[in-house]
């Protein structure tokens, strides 16, 4: 269980949460969930100013209590709820931003389930990271009344939930004879993509959210190949340069036994 003394409560100065809110992009048809939500302030934020709705979830009643009443105040009670509850058993599938302030450690504690997310979901942590899943971006704001650390600096990190395309595809219909095999770490892949009596394509390339962005042979010259994933689909929207280019290609998942003989 999360202990209440576990993520102290240090408030994040209102220009700090307003670079957070941007920095994911926030509009008015997002779900924000907080995490370690404290007084409330950014999901309040997101509210007012954006348009969104949120939930905010603090292990502290007081401040969840104080919440309310400052969602109440300024008008959002109808798209806010503050909830006294461990962070690591709130239900996060709804949210299409995440917000926290944690600890290094709490931050790699929550990070399976946060890569478990629908693809695209964005990701914003306050002064820590992920550990070895690098930020997709990140930003550095002045905040001269910073209560800890020696440097007077805020830094916001970014994430964008890849779709989770490990592993061997198969073609489908009139390209059976295709397979595409990716090694994924976080959203960076690279990939080959072969056809029965042809050379194999070497692909390496990003993920951002369920659209899958290669270059052949990681050069910067070559055209981009675009994959969207789909659910248990991978559907090929763009060739790059190649001898052979079968646009518009569907791939499913590999069974145990491998991808079928065309």
């Amino acid at each position: 269980m999360q202990a209440a003394d576990e993520v102290p409560f240090i408030t994040t100065p209102d220009h700090v949460t307003l670079s957070m809110l941007e920095l994911a992009g926030v509009g008015a048809s997002d779900h924000l969930i907080d995490l370690g939500s404290g007084d409330g302030r950014i999901v309040i934020t997101a509210a007012k100013r954006f348009g969104a709705s949120g939930l905010g979830v603090e292990i502290v009643p007081d401040l969840v209590a104080r919440s309310i009443v400052t969602a109440r105040q300024a008008g959002v009670e109808q798209r806010t709820e503050f909830r006294v509850q461990d962070l690591f058993t709130t239900d996060l599938s709804a949210a299409t931003v995440i917000t926290m302030y944690l600890l290094p450690e709490v931050n790699l504690a929550l990070r399976p389930r946060l890569q478990q997310l629908a693809p695209g979901t964005r990701i914003v942590s306050h002064d820590w990271d992920l550990g070895d899943w690098l930020p997709d971006a990140s930003r550095t704001i002045e905040v001269p009344d910073k209560p800890v650390g020696r440097e007077k600096l805020s830094r916001l990190y970014l994430w964008v939930v890849p779709a989770q395309v490990n592993g061997v595809w198969c073609g489908t219909g009139a390209q059976q004879r295709l397979q595409l095999t990716v090694r994924q770490q976080h959203q960076r892949f690279d990939a080959s993509l072969s056809r029965s009596g042809e050379a194999a394509l070497n692909l390496l390339g990003r993920i951002d959210g369920t659209r899958l962005v290669a270059l052949q042979g990681g050069a910067a010259a070559a055209s981009p190949w675009l994959w969207v994933a789909a659910g248990a689909e991978l559907h090929l929207a763009q060739t790059g340069d190649a001898a052979w280019s079968p646009a518009g290609a569907r791939f499913v998942r590999a069974p145990e036994s491998g991808c079928p003989a065309p």
